[in-house]
């Protein structure tokens, strides 16, 4: 199999940073200004709830990938433990996911170019083009050296939030000895409380902090290509939950604490009013670099991610053939040029509508990534069923209270689309990601249906 002859190039720290640099992006550096103002400082329990959601889901994955890894990880799980019709399925979603996620991403990229250069100088649709061309391209090299700009475009990311957290603690303890009240832990419930506008904003929150935390999973897909998986694996997901955890709930408690919650504006970064609390005059300027190499690391998981799902639905019979095949460099050339096309799509959406692409392609990532993180906690229940007693005492990486987290985290995951179907702004999304899997549905039994008659004639 061609997934036999991928570079297993990946190393634990390379493997990490893909899952930080897929999940930590535009959703906390942006988007969490939005959740703030909506909830209040209660917004810190649903980025934990989201959090144990997403630590259930990369063990259960986890647990998958090291016995079995592969580069088509949940997709491949679902076609071997659940049926073919679901691997279809999956893959094929999460390849729709990415290319999705990618279009997002370069359609940030082209409004976040208008800081420096105005898009009646330069349209935002042509920063778009470019980014995902020179994304391609390095995908297109070597893996290695994907592994190692994601390194370095997520560290960008990780290294912005820690020194938040650190100044922003300082400042804190400074105000303390100063005895400023407009600083401090009391912020978090002077200004009408913990859940100053009710439990409702609580819950409706929920979807748009998902949104936060789909890309995460993409960790799974780097267990074909990754250096000694039994090993690098769990060290990877056992640490990058913990990470992004502490980066979300960490720095929007700085912020918190810094800010009265109200003072926030939803159509700005909190981070920018954070560093500029801090006293970093360029706080504008630097934020928006720094959400910038966010967007392009997130572009670059995407199309890794999106071409390793095709290559994986290729193995399986559900691709055209040439999507297998590898370059000099063991790299799915074609699965990566094809992904790519699909996202050009975005420039042109972007083209057509920037103000509202980027919310609307947004939400479907949204929609999507639930249905991928419902698969994966099914997918692992089946794999578990199909392993005897000693089969299961030798796993080498397991989940946690199986089966019951599963099924917890199912109804959680039910429930978000639920209040997600409650929000007009999702609503979109939410007819539009089940029409897709149904259309996919439809299209495998009639592809099995034409392989049945070609075999027999």
């Amino acid at each position: 199999m061609e997934d036999d002859k991928l570079s297993r190039n990946l190393k634990s720290r390379h493997i990490q940073m893909i899952a930080i640099g897929g999940s930590v992006g535009v959703g906390l550096f942006l988007y969490s200004s939005k959740t703030i103002h909506t909830a209040g400082p209660c917004v810190l329990i649903s980025y934990g709830i989201i959090g144990l959601l997403v630590y259930v889901i990369l063990r259960s994955l986890g647990e998958m990938a090291v016995h079995y890894p592969v580069a088509g990880s949940f997709s491949a799980y679902a076609t071997k433990y659940l049926s073919p019709c679901f691997g279809y399925i999956t893959g094929w979603s999460y390849w729709f996911l990415w290319v999705f996620a990618v279009m997002t991403e370069i359609t940030a990229i082209g409004n976040y170019m208008k800081y420096w250069i105005p898009s009646s100088v330069v349209p935002g649709w042509v920063w778009a083009l470019v980014s995902l061309i020179i994304i391609t391209v390095i995908n297109l090299t070597n893996v290695k050296l994907f592994g190692e700009l994601e390194f370095w475009f997520a560290l960008v990311k990780v290294v912005t939030i820690l020194v938040l957290i650190g100044a922003g603690f300082i400042l804190t303890i400074v105000a303390l000895i100063n005895s400023d009240s407009s600083i401090g832990i009391s912020n978090l419930w002077k200004f009408g409380g913990f859940f100053p506008k009710g439990v409702w904003p609580f819950i409706m929150v929920l979807g748009p902090v998902t949104v936060s935390f789909i890309g995460v999973e993409s960790i799974g897909l780097t267990a074909g290509e990754a250096k000694d998986p039994e090993k690098t694996m769990p060290n990877a997901i056992n640490k990058v939950i913990l990470r992004v955890c502490i980066f979300y709930i960490g720095s929007l408690l700085v912020v918190m604490t810094l800010f009265p919650w109200n003072s926030v504006d939803p159509k700005s970064s909190p981070f920018v009013m954070a560093f500029d609390k801090i006293g970093l005059k360029s706080a504008a300027g630097i934020i928006n670099f720094v959400v910038l190499t966010a967007s392009v690391s997130a572009c670059n998981s995407g199309i890794f991610s999106s071409s390793r799902m095709a290559l994986n639905l290729q193995l399986h019979g559900f691709a055209p053939k040439i999507m297998g095949r590898l370059n000099q460099k063991n790299i799915p050339i074609f699965a990566v040029l094809f992904s790519t096309f699909f996202m050009l799509f975005g420039v042109a959406l972007f083209k057509a509508a920037p103000d509202s692409a980027f919310s609307i392609l947004c939400h479907i990532c949204c929609i999507t990534g639930l249905f991928i993180w419902g698969v994966i906690l099914v997918t692992q229940i089946s794999f578990r069923k199909k392993l005897n007693s000693d089969e299961v005492k030798s796993l080498k990486y397991k989940s946690v209270l199986f089966p019951y987290a599963n099924y917890v985290c199912l109804f959680f995951l039910a429930a978000i689309v639920v209040i997600c179907a409650l929000n007009p702004d999702y609503r979109v999304a939410v007819l539009i990601v089940p029409l897709w899997i149904f259309t996919l549905a439809i299209s495998y039994y009639i592809q099995k249906k034409v392989k049945a008659k070609s075999s027999t004639l």
